[in-house]
């Protein structure tokens, strides 16, 4: 069975960080591209990094980059994504996906 467990989330300030954490069991993690897909309040799924790290690929929506950064921990068959730099508008559930497989997710606040 995959499982896709998320954790992290939390209140920040903006200009904080968070690091969230993914992890997964059921399928072969270090083969499978990995996602983070994020929901903000009232808004529809919005795709926000992409690996693929048995090619070493890497791949963020324009609104993240240079603030988040995507990886793998083959060995703890974890997905992370460090987020830096926080905005208001990060403000979101964040999903962990591969495939047809979500999380439940993690809720990432950034208020004063």
């Amino acid at each position: 069975e995959v499982q896709l467990v998320e954790s992290g989330g939390g209140l920040v300030q903006p200009g904080g960080s968070l690091r969230l954490s993914c992890a997964a069991s059921g399928f072969t993690f270090s083969s499978s591209a990995m996602s983070w897909v994020r929901q903000a309040p009232g808004k529809g799924l919005e795709w926000v990094s992409s690996i693929y790290s048995y090619i070493s690929n890497t791949y963020y929506a324009d609104s993240v980059k240079g603030r988040f950064t995507i990886s793998t921990d083959n060995a703890k068959n974890t997905l992370y994504l460090q987020m830096n730099s926080l905005k208001s508008e990060d403000t979101a559930a964040y999903y962990c996906n591969t495939g047809m497989y979500w999380g439940r997710g993690t809720q990432v606040t950034v208020s004063l």
